[in-house]
């Protein structure tokens, strides 16, 4: 049996590059919804709640079935918004809690469920030797195109060894820049991109709000650095992965296509 999580999709309507984005709806129902309809297929997930600050968001997710929780408009990143939402939802410290992206509406539900087994196998001890006690889960699938390595806006994770059982490996780094550096361009380095889904207990994810942000997190404008610098493990459930956020509209029609070509072939 999987381990259980609650999935918490953060969602708000302010995005510079796609105004109102989470309620687009051209396949016939707003984006926040097909990464709720994700998030659902994951064997993990047992209750998907989208924390939002605007009420045409809330009120769209719950005509279609999907619950939704109000939360402040000041914050920062999702990071935020779901400890609020795990306040207001009344979660338990030992809850774990899985953060989906909004603009995600392909994420493999396998994705979802590799975030939470990072987390909970790595607690359960499969590193047990070197005292792996991770406080965060999440996914690295690897790079097949080499150029992939060296964008700046595709993040890559340098890991420990990857267990072959589980495919669960210890976050060492996680940058912009091409990590390792393949200093004899040597044929057999391989290069992971970090998927970004986080897996962590509410204890968790409040210890993370406590903590001050870092200067490595600040210099490459990545969050979960933050984590590392203060000295907190994170797991990392090794799974390959195709799909991508939607930040544009151009990004926004691909997908309509996609999805009608799917539901609606010609």
């Amino acid at each position: 049996m999987a381990h259980q999580a609650i999935a918490i999709i953060p969602a708000r309507l302010g995005s510079t590059r796609f105004p109102a984005k989470a309620l687009a709806h051209e396949t016939g129902k707003p984006l926040v919804v097909h990464a709720c309809e994700q998030a659902g297929k994951a064997s993990c997930v047992s209750r998907v709640v989208v924390a939002t600050d605007a009420t045409e968001i809330k009120s769209a997710v719950e005509s279609h079935g999907y619950e939704a929780v109000m939360t402040s408009p000041e914050h920062t990143n999702g990071t935020s918004r779901l400890a609020e939402s795990a306040r207001l939802l009344d979660l338990g410290d030992l809850v774990t809690i899985v953060n989906v992206q909004g603009d995600e509406p392909e994420i493999e539900p396998e994705i979802i469920d590799g975030a939470v087994a990072a987390l909970c196998e790595g607690e359960g001890g499969i590193h047990a030797h070197t005292r792996f006690k991770p406080a965060v889960g999440t996914v690295a699938s690897p790079i097949e195109n080499l150029a992939d390595a060296d964008d700046p806006n595709i993040v890559k994770v340098a890991m420990g060894i990857i267990e072959p059982d589980h495919g669960i490996a210890q976050a060492l780094y996680f940058s912009r820049a091409s990590i390792p550096f393949n200093r004899d361009q040597s044929p057999n380095v391989r290069y992971f991109r970090h998927v970004g889904i986080y897996a962590y207990s509410v204890k968790s994810l409040n210890a993370y709000m406590a903590l001050e942000a870092s200067p490595l997190e600040q210099s490459e404008s990545l969050e979960q650095l933050r984590w590392l610098e203060h000295g907190h493990q994170i797991a990392v459930a090794v799974r390959s992965s195709s799909h991508s956020g939607i930040d544009t509209p151009e990004q926004y029609r691909a997908f309509v296509e996609r999805y009608r070509q799917k539901n609606h072939p010609i």
